[in-house]
């Protein structure tokens, strides 16, 4: 098994509801290792680049509005099939469809305000990280709490 990384922001609706450390946690109770974190504000740029696939679309005004309201919360996991794994915890984009128990099952209100992003592939979740966190921004640390071969 190869150890990946993949992307997750925590978007405004969720730090305006104050559920960051909620979101976090579900992630550490699950054996995920954070491997870098920050808070940091989208501008422009940042917002255009990260959502270019959606940029002509009517609505594109909005997502941006709503992505600068706040700043994000950017989190860098590691682990075995991590992509796959993350994107299970996170639930369907559509909360309506997501499943309890899920991160935007249990806290997502809209589909414009679904609280979480999570990279959709491996290639994908490459190009985000180096959009978020620069190289030395993400750590390689052993942990001491969990045995090596159960290390993600």
């Amino acid at each position: 098994m190869t150890i990946e990384r993949t992307l997750v922001l925590i978007k405004p609706g969720a730090i305006q509801r104050e559920l960051s450390g909620e979101i976090i946690t579900r992630f550490e109770r699950k054996g995920i290792k954070i491997v870098g974190i920050k808070m940091m504000k989208m501008d422009d740029e940042m917002v255009e680049e990260h959502y270019s696939h959606l940029k002509d679309m009517p609505f594109f005004g909005d997502i941006k509005k709503t992505m600068q309201r706040t700043p994000i919360i950017a989190l860098a996991l590691e682990g075995h099939d991590i992509v796959k794994r993350v994107r299970i915890l996170t639930g369907d984009t559509n909360p309506r469809e997501a499943s309890p128990g899920t991160i935007r099952g249990d806290y997502s209100i809209s589909l414009s305000n679904n609280v979480i992003h999570a990279s959709a592939n491996p290639k994908e979740a490459l190009e985000e990280l180096q959009r978020f966190f620069k190289e030395y921004e993400l750590f390689k640390y052993h942990r001491m709490n969990v045995m090596d071969y159960a290390e993600n």
